[in-house]
């Protein structure tokens, strides 16, 4: 049986400094993108 499966990571684009959160927040893979996927994940199963 395949496993379903979300990516949460960063696009290729060139990246920028800033504090850690404001990072996550931009390339969106914060708490929010993790939750969102493990959702997305689960709403398939």
């Amino acid at each position: 049986n395949p496993t379903p499966q979300e990516f949460v990571a960063v696009d290729d684009t060139f990246g920028e400094s800033a504090t850690p959160t404001q990072l996550m927040e931009k390339y969106n893979i914060n708490d929010v993108a993790v939750v969102t996927a493990v959702m997305n994940v689960l709403k398939r199963k």
